[in-house]
């Protein structure tokens, strides 16, 4: 299947409901889209052929549920088999999956913190070792917000990232909203954090928005308009790493399309002051 092969600028998540506007004209600013593969794989009928349309007019990266890369049951071989074809197939250079856990004798519908210590930093590691052995490439883990802390931690979160990423040699999907979710849950400067983190290996950027529901809790739901003070912590990012492909989440209470170009323009905006120099996720 044609499709092109690098993932560079502003995207949006790809939603069914989304589609009969999209086809009847995509912005000029939306540069590629987001799928989860989990929502897609083996699908037919007509959501399969507007996915082949989407496919073969624009890039499409690939961001991961149920991997629970942290989690205690067994890597799930067999889907990591399905998720290799279905990034073959639609050629899909970048696979991300949340540095978290969501499965345990069962999925548990919920993103649960990994205890931030070495041992699980050598058993996170090691999976995703072995994620990118069936995949044939490099993944990037993502930054995930939580709600409760982690039951054991020798280290801050910012070291728990670095050190799985050097332990398992894979990228990182930097997410500027969790960032935020978890500075106001647990207390702490997002702009610290984000100064912390190695650029280097940072491939991919998630922003979107949240519903605080108390002064000191911020649910990260993706379902409302992205807040200012995200849109500055994404600045920021830029400003310290450079640009990276970023996407805009929405996942509910979805508005008509227009709404969400209004988003995806603005984080062109953002990345038009280094357009000379913006890179992109490309396939091997």
């Amino acid at each position: 299947m044609a499709q092109l092969e690098e993932i560079r600028g502003a995207g949006l998540g790809l939603k069914r409901e989304l589609m009969p506007a999209l086809q009847a004209g995509v912005p000029g600013c939306i540069d590629f889209f987001e799928i989860a593969p989990e929502n897609w794989i083996g699908v037919g009928g007509r959501p399969g052929k507007q996915l082949a349309w989407v496919a073969e007019r624009y890039p499409l990266a690939c961001h991961g549920l149920s991997l629970s890369l942290g989690g205690p049951d067994p890597l799930n071989e067999v889907f990591l088999q399905r998720v290799k074809q279905f990034l073959d197939h639609y050629r899909i250079p970048l696979y991300t999956e949340h540095l978290s856990y969501c499965s345990d004798g069962g999925y548990l519908y919920d993103l649960l913190p990994i205890p931030f210590t070495e041992e699980a930093v050598r058993y996170v590691a090691a999976r995703i070792r072995r994620t990118q052995e069936i995949l044939e490439r490099r993944i990037a883990v993502e930054n995930a917000s939580f709600y409760v802390a982690a039951p054991i931690s020798e280290m801050d979160e910012p070291a728990f990232v670095r050190a799985v990423l050097e332990e398992a040699d894979c990228d990182l999907h930097l997410d500027v909203n969790n960032i935020y979710v978890n500075s106001v849950n647990f207390g702490f400067d997002p702009v610290t954090y984000l100064r912390s983190l190695p650029g280097e290996r940072i491939v991919y950027i998630h922003t979107a928005g949240h519903y605080r529901k108390a002064p000191d809790l911020v649910i990260d739901t993706h379902g409302e308009t992205v807040i200012d003070t995200v849109w500055d912590l994404l600045a920021e990012a830029y400003r310290l790493f450079g640009v990276r492909p970023t996407l805009l989440e929405r996942d509910f209470n979805i508005p008509p399309l227009a709404e969400l170009t209004a988003e995806v323009e603005r984080i062109a905006a953002l990345q038009a002051p280094y357009a000379t120099a913006i890179p992109a996720v490309a396939s091997a």
